[in-house]
């Protein structure tokens, strides 16, 4: 598998912050902000599968976009991944006839340009070789983390969370872990905000890496413009043994 950043910012601004998500080969994406728009048309039209971490806008912005650029182009629907609570905030806020179209219903129910596919933790979906499963996530909305298996080796990806014991039992048990992809959105001085908001600041990070039992490489993502070069040297300063290195736009993981 080979994992593409396509954005990884907690925010806009300038020609290198774009908000989550990341293309997996050519075909599939795990969440769909802003970094998506950098995608050529062609590129678009290849995408067969868009999974969720929630609902929160910096992560399904381009969506809606997708569906209606390259729908006509393509010979089946784009299947959107999620658990039910996403994919029913999305039916109602975003692709409620107010917001955007109905996508399921266009251009007719029996063919549409997109469908949702409800998924549950634990649950893993199986394309190809490809599996991705479904991980425990802490956040202010139903949320998810996922767990991307080539066989060979995997990529964890924890979303957007906050302190979150489950997902650390879940993750100690993956022996081909190489990669763990962690949120921290916040400096020291937002803990504040960020415990209110169910995100990481860097000490909150540290306290975390704390519970994993493995030795993957550590990358870490969504933190704020205006606060990276801060951030990251407190998670220099916090994390002990750990070697956490800045998630970068356009960096591939070959796995």
């Amino acid at each position: 598998m080979k994992l593409r950043i396509l954005g990884c910012s907690g925010g806009i601004g300038g020609r290198h912050l774009r908000t989550t998500s990341m293309l997996i080969d050519n075909d599939i994406l795990i969440d769909a902000g802003t970094g998506v728009a950098d995608l050529s048309l062609s590129e678009l039209s290849l995408i067969d599968h868009v999974f969720i971490t929630h609902s929160h806008l910096d992560h399904i912005v381009t969506i809606p976009f997708i569906v209606d650029t390259v729908g006509g182009m393509r010979a089946k629907p784009l299947t959107v991944y999620a658990i039910p609570e996403t994919i029913e905030i999305l039916r109602n806020h975003i692709f409620n006839w107010i917001i955007w179209p109905d996508f399921t219903l266009i251009p007719s129910a029996e063919m549409p340009f997109m469908r949702f596919e409800a998924i549950q933790l634990g649950d893993t979906v199986n394309l190809g070789k490809r599996k991705i499963t479904v991980l425990p996530a802490h956040h202010s909305v139903p949320a998810v983390g996922y767990q991307l298996d080539s066989g060979k080796a995997s990529v964890v990806f924890t979303g957007d969370t906050t302190t979150n014991d489950p997902f650390w039992k879940v993750v100690n048990k993956i022996e081909n872990l190489k990669y763990l992809i962690i949120e921290t959105a916040f400096c020291n001085r937002e803990r504040q905000l960020a415990e209110l908001s169910k995100h990481l600041c860097a000490s909150m990070l540290a306290e975390e890496l704390s519970k994993l039992e493995l030795n993957p490489e550590i990358f870490v993502t969504h933190l704020k413009p205006g606060e990276i070069e801060l951030t990251m040297q407190e998670i220099e300063e916090c994390a002990g043994q750990y070697r956490v290195r800045m998630l970068q736009n356009n960096q591939v993981f070959d796995f």
